[in-house]
């Protein structure tokens, strides 16, 4: 007999730094059930449903007015209250989620990497798309609140010659989100310390980040070390185009890309090696 004829050969990959492409394009169906499954999964059960993706900016937002602009009197550059801080939670949330959840990739689908073969890097992808849909709609809150405050208030200036810049910083909080999450995801397999870790760590982030408060209170000095954090220039980036105000540097923006990337190939080298022999030591 004649050797067998196989449609797809799986065979273990020898480079640390090897890419899947055809086989996530292949599996792209697979993709789009898991972006589906993550929105039935958090939304199951729950009156509201996917108007949770709604209401939880806005009563963060409404939450920080009433803490840190009405209580602690920390000042917002002029620009209403809400707006600033909507602004600032709908771009975090989408960096933080993007980080939170692909950093429990391997612990949390265990079960499945066991038991049936698929490109690994589809978990964390998927993650990362199905966020950006939930991105979307939480944009479109801020876009119908800011028409409202933009034709009601004289304050705010947008930069709309800048707006062609918002996909690259979505594209920037995204990559950092994953390139950090799956690096996580891979250290936990042997340091399950990181997994309880990763939520303060965001939480310790974001009040290093220019959310709840503007650069400008900061001082020129506390400034520059806080734009040592790449995701500062990044959130800074939206306000000054939507908000006219804030800190906008083409340099700070080159850095936060530069260093989105050097965490999403850091993950990826360290992902790699550990798929291979993870189901041993999770």
């Amino acid at each position: 007999m004649g050797k067998s004829a196989w449609d797809i050969e799986i065979s273990p990959r020898s480079g640390w730094m090897v890419l899947p492409i055809r086989e996530v394009w292949r599996y792209r169906d697979l993709v789009g059930l898991l972006v589906r499954r993550d929105f039935v999964a958090n939304y199951k059960q729950t009156i509201l449903g996917p108007l949770w993706i709604v209401l939880q900016p806005v009563i963060t937002s409404l939450t920080f007015v009433i803490i840190f602009s009405r209580i602690a009197n920390i000042p917002t550059d002029g620009v209403p209250s809400i707006l600033f801080y909507l602004a600032g939670i709908t771009w975090w949330s989408y960096f933080a989620d993007c980080l939170v959840k692909t950093s429990g990739t391997f612990i949390a689908n265990a079960n499945v990497f066991g038991k049936v073969y698929f490109p690994r890097i589809i978990m964390p992808l998927s993650v990362v798309i199905s966020n950006l849909v939930k991105l979307s709609i939480q944009t479109l809150v801020f876009t119908i609140i800011w028409l409202y405050y933009l034709f009601r208030d004289g304050n705010i200036t947008p930069h709309y010659q800048l707006l062609w810049l918002i996909p690259v910083l979505i594209l920037i909080l995204g990559v950092m989100g994953m390139g950090a999450g799956i690096l996580i995801s891979s250290l936990t397999t042997r340091y399950r310390d990181l997994a309880f870790l990763v939520g303060f760590g965001v939480q310790l982030l974001m009040y290093l980040s220019p959310v709840v408060y503007p650069l400008s209170v900061a001082g020129e000095e506390a400034s520059s070390v806080l734009l040592l954090n790449p995701i500062a220039s990044v959130l800074e980036a939206f306000k000054y185009i939507f908000l006219g105000k804030g800190f906008f540097s083409f340099a700070a923006l080159a850095y936060s890309a530069c260093f989105a990337s050097g965490i999403l190939i850091a993950g990826l080298l360290v992902f790699n090696k550990v798929e291979k022999s993870f189901m041993d030591t999770v």
